[in-house]
């Protein structure tokens, strides 16, 4: 037997170095990662061998425990080769960080067996339905969109558990692999190698200590966890910040069109003037535009995780208000990062429809990751606006 792994020593500077250099190798892998509907064996063995699942996980786990803006850097530099990729390890990665908020028990079964341990996740709580028994939970729904679910050990599903008709928790219930039914319905139009297949329970037992409450996730240092992962990155609140791990593969997917269009061009010629694409000003302005946008929306989501991490080092909780600006923030990013793409594709002109043609991937990418509900300008921007204008916005998770 060998000795789990460890990358307590790695660095921030290290682990984005590890992330740019899987780039290329995701970038050729990514058409046969599309066919096969989930991450290459080949990528979830360079993800595992480098580290870049575990670091937010607990450095006493064995994890790197960097700071709280890796969960966007580290995605987004991954981004740049597959969208899809970076969205599962946005996705796997993020669960070691709540799995840290947990009860101790709940990180000794998972991590003393297995500190590579993959978890996917259920997070729409009125897909789940639990009740309080003896112990713990039963709990039962079908979940969809569970990324990288094929992979994964465990699996983090959310629950609203009710007393009657009266909702009175929300819980996130960690069940193991043999515990949930895997339903293969993943045919879509992209990302379609993160795998996001459905996961069905019924009547699963879930003990109290492998159910954390979300009414503890919300900023501060009341979760169960907090005895052993004293750390201010894990007292950022998740309903808040919940989706900027996400929005990293939006970002890296709006800057490999960038790069992958930049080259293109500065190979070009039209077909009826052979004047060179690059010296017509339109498509200089798009260009220019389109790199704006992208680092505009890269600066406001690296802001809000650097603002997080401030106010839960000075030892409170954001307001309302904060927490909503952050949900207002991500979602106007990824405006940007799909009118980049949108952009950009409008360049390639009828090379945009081909297969062969990396762009069209990109596109279809793009537009299917940008309908997460968290990247939803009128779900997000709105409860903002209406709280900064003197309104009420409630949510028992936020």
């Amino acid at each position: 037997m060998t000795s789990p792994r460890r990358f307590t020593d790695v660095t921030y500077d290290e682990a984005m170095s590890r992330a740019r250099a899987l780039v290329p190798a995701l970038r050729e892998r990514a058409d046969a990662a599309e066919t096969g509907r989930e991450m290459q064996k080949e990528t979830l063995e360079d993800l595992h061998r480098t580290g870049l699942l575990r670091f937010h996980q607990p450095r006493r786990w064995g994890g790197m425990e960097l700071p709280f803006v890796s969960l966007f850097d580290i995605p987004a530099e991954v981004g740049r080769g597959c969208a899809s990729t970076a969205w599962n390890v946005a996705n796997l990665s993020v669960h070691h960080w709540m799995l840290a908020l947990y009860d101790e028990r709940a990180q000794e079964e998972v991590w003393s067996k297995n500190p590579d341990a993959l978890i996917a996740s259920g997070i729409a709580y009125p897909q789940g339905r639990g009740r309080r028994v003896d112990g713990g939970f039963v709990v039962s729904g079908l979940w969809n969109f569970s990324s990288g679910v094929d992979a994964s050990d465990w699996n983090m599903l959310a629950v609203m558990v009710r007393d009657g008709d009266r909702v009175v928790d929300h819980r996130m219930c960690l069940v193991p692999r043999k515990e949930y039914e895997i339903v293969d319905d993943w045919h879509v139009m992209g990302m379609r190698s993160t795998g996001s297949k459905s996961v069905r329970a019924n009547d699963v037992f879930v003990p109290e200590h492998r159910a954390l409450s979300m009414y503890l996730a919300r900023g501060g240092s009341e979760f169960p966890g907090a005895r052993v992962n004293q750390n201010p990155l894990y007292r950022v609140p998740l309903s808040a910040l919940g989706s900027h791990c996400l929005s990293a593969a939006g970002v890296g997917n709006a800057q490999a069109a960038l790069e992958l269009t930049v080259e293109a061009i500065k190979e070009r010629s039209t077909s009826y003037t052979a004047m060179r694409m690059r010296d017509f000003q339109a498509v200089q302005l798009r260009v220019a535009r389109a790199g704006a946008m992208v680092d505009a929306a890269r600066l406001v989501i690296r802001t809000d995780c650097l603002d997080a991490e401030a106010i839960a080092r000075q030892g409170r909780a954001p307001t309302i208000e904060e927490k909503l600006r952050f949900k207002r923030n991500v979602a106007w990013a990824m405006e940007q990062c799909t009118e980049t793409v949108d952009t950009l594709h409008a360049l390639a002109g009828a090379n945009g429809i081909y297969d062969r043609y990396p762009i069209q991937r990109l596109f279809r990418d793009q537009h299917a990751l940008a309908a997460h509900i968290g990247f939803s300008w009128d779900a997000q921007g709105a409860p903002w606006a209406l709280v900064a204008l003197g309104g009420e916005f409630s949510s028992p998770t936020m």
